[in-house]
């Protein structure tokens, strides 16, 4: 394989491409977008005179050729039906045969231990969507070889990612809806390593409009060094195409590419875990909190701390370790201990874990507790043993729900900062121990005494896990 920088684009007809349909040029369209298609991606280029027009032409038919044999096409140096509908289909923009003479020597990162951190966000697709396609991709990679993956908020990372449109600063600018979908750089300093999505397409995360994951995995694929593979089934073929993620995986060719660049996965392979570091930094805010038993969890995008409610040592997983069919960034949490039942709520979602296992009935929607259509996602959850209720919070509103009715309770929603003074007006996560809700706001938690509806103590969000 060649190892390099590798631009994932889109050559159809909205990006300027000469269309496919018939007309009284169509011939002549078809050959100068073919001249173009073949100068982009097996460097073909139009030889000026004293070269005649047929030696043009038998070097494009040779080029045809090569074009045709590398995409497992028949080979005949002729632009037939095939090779056109093939030239317009999605593909990549690095080419297939070349001289890239910038990053010779196939760089790869000389470090096990990689970092990337998400610059910004895309309005398709919620950020936790995001933070999940992206770390479910890096996975991908680091199941198969020896590198560890972990994500960071602040500073510079090995790779960087970010949504961008048309021209963003690094002398490839992106062209629109339907155009290049995405560019990554090799291993290296700098711009090394990083991967940039145009934020003019319409990013899904299902079979509709563009699949965020799959070139999510495609790009990340060129971040660890590797090129375009001939091989239709593996993901760095060079034209994107849609698989069912539920059945995805990677092409032996794919896996040979990467392990020849870092080898095999080590035995007993830990994942990327954050430390104490990351539980201590004084900024930290939660995903969602909630009891399990005698344990605490606190969840933050894919990972979860845990610790026993005395005790302020903390142990460290990921979601997908214990659930792993969970999504990450769980955005609410609950526990009804009696019943030893966790539910845990992400966008309009919930689950039941009961043993630590997920109940096979689930997930469910939220509209089948009550909740009105305008809700989207619950921003935290509690449950009051006492009452039997559970508080659901979603921007500067609550709702009360009945555990034992199994229905929501009337004349609500209501305002949280009208009915727990000191508290809101939004809340990131909740969870009542011993006649008290802890309610997180931002790097702090708020202390609050069911009995005299009033805050009592005001912590950091890490207060009792040791920092």
């Amino acid at each position: 394989m060649k190892f390099l920088l590798l631009i994932l684009v889109l050559q159809v007809t909205a990006s300027g491409s000469v269309p496919l349909a018939r007309d009284t040029n169509a011939e002549e369209n078809d050959v100068v977008f073919a001249q173009r298609y073949l100068g982009a991606f097996y460097d073909f280029h139009m030889k000026n005179v004293p070269v005649t027009k047929e030696a043009n032409g038998n070097l494009m038919e040779n080029k045809i050729q090569e074009m045709q044999q590398f995409l497992g096409l028949k080979v005949t140096g002729q632009l037939d039906t095939s090779t056109l509908a093939v030239m317009h289909a999605p593909r990549c923009g690095v080419p297939d045969v070349h001289n890239f003479k910038t990053m010779r020597g196939g760089p790869v990162w000389k470090k096990h231990f990689i970092t990337y951190r998400i610059n910004n966000y895309t309005t398709d697709l919620a950020r936790a969507d995001v933070d999940d396609a992206i770390q479910k991709a890096f996975q991908v990679w680091s199941d198969v070889t020896p590198l560890k993956f972990r994500r960071i908020s602040a500073g510079k990372a090995d790779i960087m990612i970010l949504f961008s449109r048309k021209e963003h600063g690094d002398f490839y600018p992106f062209d629109g809806k339907n155009g290049i979908l995405a560019h990554a750089f090799g291993p290296g300093a700098g711009i090394g390593g990083d991967a940039h999505f145009d934020d003019d397409e319409i990013w899904t995360k299902n079979s509709r409009g563009i699949n965020f994951f799959l070139v999510a995995v495609h790009e990340i694929g060129h971040s660890l060094g590797l090129d375009h593979s001939n091989d239709p089934k593996a993901i760095m073929f060079p034209t994107y195409r849609y698989v069912d993620l539920h059945t995805f995986s990677l092409s032996s060719d794919d896996i040979r590419g990467i392990q020849f660049l870092y080898g095999g996965p080590e035995q007993h392979q830990p994942k990327p875990v954050p430390d104490q570091r990351d539980v201590c930094d004084p900024n930290l805010r939660f995903n969602a909190v909630t009891t399990v038993g005698n344990k605490i969890f606190f969840f933050k995008d894919r990972f979860f701390w845990w610790k026993h409610v005395e005790t302020p040592k903390i142990s460290i997983s990921s979601i997908s370790n214990l659930w792993p069919t969970l999504p990450s960034g769980i955005q609410a949490a609950y526990e009804i201990g009696a019943r030893n039942e966790v539910f845990l709520f992400k966008d309009d979602k919930y689950w039941l874990i009961s043993n630590l296992r997920i109940h096979p009935d689930y997930p469910k929607s939220i509209y089948s507790l009550g909740l009105p259509a305008s809700v989207k996602k619950i921003d935290a959850a509690v449950f009051h043993p006492v009452l039997y209720k559970t508080y659901f919070f979603v921007d500067n509103w609550y709702w009360r729900y009945d555990e034992r009715r199994q229905l929501m309770d009337s004349d609500y929603p209501k305002l949280i900062t009208k009915n727990f003074p000191g508290i809101g007006p939004k809340i990131d996560a909740a969870f009542y121990y011993k006649g008290h809700y802890y309610f997180f706001q931002g790097s702090h938690q708020l202390e609050f005494n069911t009995l005299s509806n009033r805050v009592t103590r005001r912590l950091k969000s890490n207060s009792g896990l040791g920092c």
